[in-house]
């Protein structure tokens, strides 16, 4: 791979994950904020990624894998999510801005396989090459809720208060233009499947996987993977309005810490995958499931402000030690036939079906717990899901059994 391709496809994933972060973040604090959404609103917004989830398999199945160049649709759907942000930022009440959201993720989601296709089609060894380009977006992701907090300030009590976290859609819809032009001159990925061939819902959808569901340890992972998504969606809905409410300063850009976590315990999956073997390693992420969520109850107040900044921190454990070793093992359990096919029901158990499940049950958790002045009963929200992490990590040490999975660092 050319240098200069490297940093073609480097910039157009840190732009990707920049457009992410710099308002999946903040939305919770907006919509409470600003626009006095409940928590069951709140998480009706945050359940659009899951819906576009679901829905970008057809997306990808049906039209980038048959009639365009992948670059080409990348960039139609960025330039279309750039009117769509736009308009959240102009939405002044949550009914008028949830048709936006949806929209825009259903837009947003085909778009992660995209720049991987893009990506991949260029590398003569992506298991070396892709990890140099990936780690762009998860700065790219950093940055951006940097920026909000220390160069523009817009997560600050007083700008909150003001409205000002409505300038992130602006950010987004602007970097969104960006990322929609430099798709057109990306290296060309033309259509991999015969336009003539009929695809069908099977082929689509990846249905042939469903054949691994028989392998009882595949079972037990497959529904461990939903479960575990139940209480990884209270993360990502709460997180924002959770620090805002307790008036941690500069809230986005502690959030980002644990991206960067996410980065340095990547480094770290090889060792413990090698020494400890999946299970283990599996169980492990689990349990700093368990740890953020009793840190977040407990350390609530000025005085345990670092049990909020240790739980933010655990969250390369929790994602890299659960989601990336379910990843390879998902991998060294299908055949080459079903390989992209088992990746893409993983998905749609956990950030389709999963957290779709997860942010609904969040939604009704936290507005069970809305106490005076507007405030929430934090103790109460974080302890649903820490016990509920609780049962998946039994589930799973028990029903699964020990088995030895190769390893490729």
């Amino acid at each position: 791979m050319k240098n200069s391709t490297k940093y073609q496809l480097s910039f157009m994933m840190f732009l990707e994950f920049f457009i992410w972060g710099g308002w999946f973040v903040t939305m919770g604090s907006f919509l409470g904020s600003n626009l006095g959404a409940s928590g069951a609103e709140t998480g009706m917004a945050y359940s659009t990624q899951s819906w576009g989830a679901i829905i970008a398999p057809f997306i990808i199945g049906m039209i980038a894998d048959r009639y365009f160049n992948a670059e080409k649709i990348l960039g139609v759907l960025h330039l279309i999510g750039a009117l769509l942000m736009y308009m959240m930022s102009q939405a002044t009440e949550f009914s008028a801005f949830y048709p936006y959201v949806l929209g825009y993720m259903i837009t947003y989601m085909p778009t992660l396989a995209l720049v991987n296709s893009v990506s991949f089609n260029q590398m003569s060894d992506p298991a070396k090459q892709f990890p140099i380009v990936r780690v762009w977006g998860t700065i790219g992701w950093i940055l951006a809720g940097l920026a909000i907090s220390f160069l523009f300030k817009w997560d600050s009590e007083a700008n909150i208060a003001n409205g000002m976290l409505s300038n992130t859609f602006i950010m987004v819809a602007i970097a969104s233009v960006v990322l929609g032009i430099f798709s057109f001159f990306l290296p060309k990925t033309p259509p991999t499947a015969n336009r003539n061939e009929k695809a069908s819902i099977s082929d689509i959808l990846g249905l042939d996987a469903l054949k691994l569901l028989k392998d009882r340890n595949f079972l037990v992972f497959f529904l461990s993977s939903f479960l575990i998504c139940i209480p990884l969606a209270f993360y990502y809905q709460n997180i924002s309005l959770f620090l805002t409410e307790y008036k941690v300063d500069n809230s986005t850009a502690w959030a980002s810490l644990g991206q960067i976590s996410e980065v340095a315990f990547m480094l770290l999956l090889p060792f413990f995958f090698k020494k400890y073997g999946f299970k283990n390693t599996v169980l492990f992420g689990m349990l700093a499931w368990i740890i953020r969520y009793v840190l977040f109850a407990y350390g609530n107040n000025g005085d345990l402000f670092f049990m909020l900044i240790t739980g933010i921190a655990l969250h390369g454990i929790c994602y890299d030690f659960f989601f990336v070793s379910g990843q390879i093992y998902t991998d060294s359990k299908a055949g080459e036939k079903v390989k992209s096919a088992a990746q893409g029901l993983i998905t749609l158990a956990t950030y389709g079906v999963g957290m779709l499940v997860g942010f609904w049950v969040a939604g009704k958790i936290v507005d069970a717990n809305l106490i005076e002045g507007g405030l929430h009963n934090w103790e109460s929200i974080w302890i649903f899901p820490a016990l509920f992490a609780v049962g998946v990590l039994i589930l799973f040490a028990v029903l699964f059994k020990n088995e030895k999975i190769e390893y490729k660092s």
